[in-house]
């Protein structure tokens, strides 16, 4: 069917999206304009189905947003476009790479902190000594970055 169009709440259910997550994506222009009915209603079609995955899965696969709108307008035919979005996925890799990497250390070094801990005999602990002083470290890994102010729980 061709002509099928859905409403937001069923697009919404085949997409897995939330409506509001379904608005957003078109208030930012990653999801295009639908038309809409008489009454003035989204009326979405199969293309929109087909953008909300392609976005859910770039999203699902790490990418930010702003990579997603290059992939989406890289989505036609062209060599160039091909090789342009492959760069893109090449790069966002690499950090995914990195950010691994910079998870193992600090899985290391969490475990280190850990089984060194030796409260019950020294009445110290190692953890609370590691933290407060960072060349006891075993491993080296960079908290210059750290945004001290981001956690806002509490």
């Amino acid at each position: 069917m061709p002509n099928t169009t859905y409403s937001i709440g069923t697009l919404a259910k085949y997409s897995g999206c939330k409506v509001p997550t379904i608005r957003w994506y078109e208030a930012r222009g990653l999801l295009s304009k639908p038309d809409r009915n008489a009454g003035n209603q989204r009326r979405y079609r199969d293309t929109h189905l087909k953008e909300l995955r392609f976005i859910r899965h770039a999203r699902a696969l790490g990418f930010d947003l702003a990579a997603i709108e290059q992939l989406k307008m890289l989505s036609s035919c062209c060599l160039t476009d091909h090789l342009q979005a492959d760069d893109i996925a090449r790069r966002h890799l690499a950090d995914i790479q990195q950010k691994i990497r910079q998870l193992r250390a600090m899985e290391t070094e969490l475990e280190q902190m850990i089984t060194q801990c030796n409260y019950d005999q020294e009445h110290q602990c190692h953890v609370l000594d590691v933290l407060a002083d960072h060349s006891l470290c075993q491993t080296h890994h960079e908290f210059d970055d750290v945004d001290c102010t981001a956690d806002k729980t509490g």
